[in-house]
């Protein structure tokens, strides 16, 4: 269900700026691939640039299945005079975008793309080129180290910086603050794109039934919030449980999912001026120790640009390493 509402006009928000046509690949009557192209109004408006997007690939280990998937997408990049096909995007880089490129002996986590190795050499058959890698990384086993405690506390009283939760009782109006800092906290990345009010809004009620409060930190300073972060339960682990999808398998999804003990973070920033000030290694810590409170031992940080320096020393710092690569790629039209 939340698949067909991500391709749906009327249904995503992100339709209201962007286009996209879908291709299937058909021999003997049986369907042996898939890809979207898809045209970004919002990227081309904040980048300039003539870069159009695929996405939603997934092929048969034949180079020639793959070709065609690829060509279709590109003929129909070339009609609308973009210059360059970029991907995986499913279907921006605000959902789930990047090809695994490394790291395929770890199950996927919530809101992260998986795919099957050969999928790398299907890309590299075809001429596409590495763009940009992201990194995610994984937490260290254990409790925080004291060094890093002693640091937050530090951080926080010099500064005058307070953490607090989400309060699920104002949801709306916590919304509200998101949408304010997202865009400024987020701004300048590689190939960031501004999610609209809409958008945000989509995104917050998909989320509100798994979000745990605790695992949503607001950072304040003299009554202002200067940055947020967010961690999910990974719902992988109970909904793998259900591999049909069927309805009746919800019971058992249910179930499992008491036993989640499995984490990642999506999203963490602060406002420019608050950059390289430690914030962020106080709202990682936060997460940390409250995860630890409802009974989530591991966690997912990322992703991460590979050329963020500072985002990615703040995390080998807080002693976690990177253990997968997710790579986007670029292709001349």
């Amino acid at each position: 269900m939340d698949v067909r509402t991500l391709l749906t006009p009327g249904k995503n928000p992100f339709f209201e700026h962007a286009e996209a046509q879908y291709f299937t690949a058909e021999r003997d009557g049986r369907t042996v691939g898939r890809i979207a192209a898809i045209k970004n109004d919002a990227h081309t408006r904040e980048h300039g640039d003539r870069v159009g997007f695929y996405g939603f690939f997934e092929s048969l280990n034949e180079q020639a299945v793959a070709n065609a998937l690829f060509d279709a997408a590109a003929r129909w990049l070339a009609d609308k005079d973009f210059r360059v096909m970029r991907g995986p995007m499913n279907p921006s880089v605000n959902d789930d975008c990047g090809l695994l490129v490394d790291g395929f002996d770890t199950p996927p986590t919530i809101m992260m793309p998986h795919n099957p190795p050969y999928y790398v050499a299907l890309h590299q058959g075809y001429g596409f080129t590495k763009a940009k890698d992201l990194i995610a990384f994984a937490s260290p086993d254990g409790p925080p180290p004291e060094r890093i405690t002693r640091a937050v506390n530090v951080i926080a009283e010099r500064k005058g910086i307070t953490l607090r939760p989400l309060n699920m009782k104002r949801f709306k109006e916590e919304v509200e603050l998101v949408k304010a800092l997202y865009n400024q906290a987020w701004e300048r990345n590689w190939g960031f794109v501004p999610l609209t009010n809409a958008e945000i809004d989509h995104l917050a009620k998909q989320l509100k039934p798994i979000v745990v409060p605790d695992l949503v930190c607001f950072a304040e300073r003299k009554g202002q919030v200067i940055g947020f972060a967010v961690a999910l339960p990974d719902f992988n682990v109970a909904l793998k449980h259900n591999p049909s999808g069927r309805i009746w398998g919800i019971p058992k999804i249910l179930w499992y999912a008491r036993h989640i003990h499995r984490c990642r973070i999506p999203l963490l920033g602060t406002l420019k001026e608050y950059r390289g000030a430690g914030v962020d290694a106080m709202m990682y810590h936060w997460i940390w120790t409250k995860g630890a409170i409802h009974g989530y031992y591991w966690g997912e940080g990322g992703w991460i640009l590979e050329d963020n320096v500072p985002m990615v020393n703040g995390a080998l710092q807080l002693g976690f390493r990177p253990y997968k690569t997710y790579r986007v790629y670029d292709k001349p039209l």
